[in-house]
């Protein structure tokens, strides 16, 4: 395989290892009510990454990638592989999001309400973590400031609050298609409201990578096709990043 080619399969495997992570995170959240919150933060802070410098960016940069995006690239691996016993509703979640990502292609004022409504949210975020940075010395903020002020409000998109206003939005857009992802596990998870609103912004970070894959070339059938090849480029990614 081509440098360019193992590039651009590296590229499709992040993106889709973005969709099947949040697809795990769902399928944990209705069953057992509980996530690793690395796993969280980095497909929360995804939604918020609009114009990344490369696909890696999306996902916390290079380095972070086999960490933050682990749960993605294993159930991608595990897809690949045939090797254990499929997790069948997060295949189900996934490829609910790749096809509610391609409805929402076809309605481009919906998609431009949804950009509307990241930015304001990533607006009203910054009140977290200017409330956040009051209790630091006058050296931490001069220190702060000579660094990437996106890098330190992203952990402030994972705030109650601004997970909420994701749901929110997910609801008043995505939530109004005929077609809707259903999904199953214990009431007592579901019907918790702090794990609704995880559930549909994880639905948001989903479709989110849904579009990143798109935009790397990735289509539907090769998800049957080439998902050995992509498997491959998972597994280089978690082993050596």
């Amino acid at each position: 395989m081509s440098r360019e080619h193992s590039r651009k399969t590296d590229q499709q495997a992040i993106a889709l290892a973005g969709v099947f992570q949040a697809a795990a995170l769902v399928d944990q959240i209705a069953k057992r009510g509980l996530i690793p919150q690395n796993s969280f933060e980095t497909s929360i802070n995804s939604i918020f990454m609009t114009s990344p410098a490369v696909t890696e960016d999306v996902y916390g940069g290079v380095e972070e990638i086999p960490f933050g995006l682990s749960m993605g690239l294993k159930s991608l691996l595990d897809l690949a592989e045939k090797t254990k016993q499929q997790n069948k509703d997060i295949t189900r979640y996934a490829l609910s999001m790749l096809h509610l990502e391609n409805r929402l292609r076809k309605h481009p004022t919906m998609l431009s309400d949804i950009s509307d409504g990241l930015d304001k949210i990533r607006n009203q975020s910054r009140y977290f973590e200017e409330t956040s940075n009051r209790g630091t010395s006058h050296t931490e903020v001069a220190l702060e400031s000579q660094t990437d002020n996106s890098q330190l409000d992203q952990p402030q998109f994972c705030h109650p609050t601004v997970v909420a206003a994701v749901a929110q939005l997910y609801q008043d857009t995505l939530s109004t298609f005929s077609f809707r992802i259903q999904v199953t596990g214990e009431p007592r998870h579901l019907q918790n409201s702090d794990n609704a609103n995880k559930v549909r912004a994880l639905l948001l970070a989903g479709i989110r990578a849904a579009i990143l894959w798109r935009q790397v070339g990735g289509k539907r059938w090769q998800l049957l096709l080439f998902r050995s090849r992509v498997g491959k480029s998972a597994r280089r990614i978690l082993e050596h990043g």
